[in-house]
């Protein structure tokens, strides 16, 4: 028999939001992270807010609406607001009833802001990092760093002479470069930069990543303007935490030996020499040919050292970190300007990363 097309609206609904979305969905275990993450920064959220007044978007809903934009590569914020109105598997991860009116574009990225001076990311970041070691996933000893250009949201049109440029110039001898003479006008800290001989300048920044080598996690992040000298710059700030807060934490007369892997882009003087005054042992790419303008700065026994093929296996894997980052999180052109808005949200997509890498990790409760 056929059946009829009727299109009768229901009245009501007596199929709850969390029975609609199945048992074994991906989503459930990264919002159960998510939701613990979040219950530590509880405390933080307290602190942002005013206890008088209109409530406003609570935090962690906002923040849960962003990392959806993450997951589920939305191009936008009011992409995003458009699809919160009749997903019912977003409204479900964002902690919404079927009913609940959608926010403004407007007032979500007003209430963005002010996680970003909460520095709320890092927290984050941090909380997802603390289940991972409660699991025993992380290396604390053996590490791998990496950087990736981040495209500004400008362009080259938008690059003009300085009104006051300096009178001495940041390049070797003072000689003044693109840098000291030009600027955005849509935004000011952007560089135009390549990494490649083949590819074009770009107004861009530097995405850097520190992953541990065990289960390919990443363990620190952070964004600089773009240049030559800024990713071994990066890579030693970044290496010297680490490396404090792992020694902090062993017991006294432990000794740890720890290792750093990388490409030839961090075949630098200055980095090596930095590495071995923290205790770090370089496992970085060599040239194959030792000449002055890319010399190789390691000593037999680094290059001997028995774990240098393993680290240069292993680095591979920060690769996959980026390839998410850049093409399902939609990083390759960050939609924010300004370093420290784009460091926010690099850190923000790292933790993102790591949710989805800690679902195939962590094993399913009973």
């Amino acid at each position: 028999m056929r059946g009829h097309d009727q299109q009768q609206e229901t009245m009501f609904s007596y199929v709850s939001l969390e029975k609609r979305v199945p048992s074994d969905h991906p989503l459930r275990r990264v919002r159960e992270m998510t939701d613990r993450a979040l219950r530590e920064l509880s405390p933080k959220f307290s602190e942002m807010y005013s206890r008088y007044g209109r409530p406003s978007i609570a935090p962690e809903k906002l923040l849960r609406a962003l990392l959806l934009q993450m997951l589920f590569s939305v191009r936008s914020e009011r992409l995003l607001m458009e699809e919160l109105n009749y997903n019912l598997l977003y409204r479900w991860f964002v902690g919404w009833s079927m009913d609940e009116e959608v926010w403004d574009v407007t007032v979500f990225t007003k209430n963005r802001e002010r996680l970003l001076e909460g520095e709320i990311a890092q927290g984050f970041f941090e909380a997802v990092l603390q289940q991972a070691e409660e699991q025993k996933l992380l290396s604390d000893e053996h590490f791998t760093v990496d950087g990736t250009l981040l495209e500004a949201w400008a362009s080259r049109q938008s690059f003009q002479e300085k009104k006051d440029p300096p009178e001495r110039g940041t390049g070797s001898g003072g000689r003044k470069t693109l840098r000291d003479t030009h600027e955005s006008r849509s935004d000011p800290e952007a560089r135009l930069y390549k990494k490649s001989a083949a590819g074009e300048a770009r107004p861009s920044y530097l995405g850097h990543l520190v992953m541990e080598n065990r289960n390919g996690l990443i363990v620190k992040s952070c964004v600089t303007q773009s240049g030559t000298r800024e990713e071994p710059q990066a890579a030693l700030a970044m290496l010297e935490v680490l490396v404090r807060k792992s020694k902090a934490k062993r017991a006294e007369g432990e000794r740890k030996e720890f290792t750093l892997g990388a490409d030839k882009g961090y075949q630098k003087k200055e980095l090596i020499e930095g590495l071995r005054e923290l205790g770090v042992i370089p496992h970085i790419a060599e040239y194959q040919k030792n000449l002055p303008q890319w010399p190789n700065c390691l000593t037999a026994g680094e290059r001997e050292h028995p774990g240098f093929a393993i680290s240069q296996a292993k680095r591979k894997l920060i690769e996959k970190n980026f390839g998410w980052i850049k093409s399902v999180a939609g990083f390759w052109q960050t939609k924010l300007r300004g370093r420290r808005r784009v460091d926010w949200a690099f850190c923000l997509v790292a933790a993102a990363s790591n949710l989805i890498r800690l679902v195939k990790l962590m094993p399913s409760p009973a």
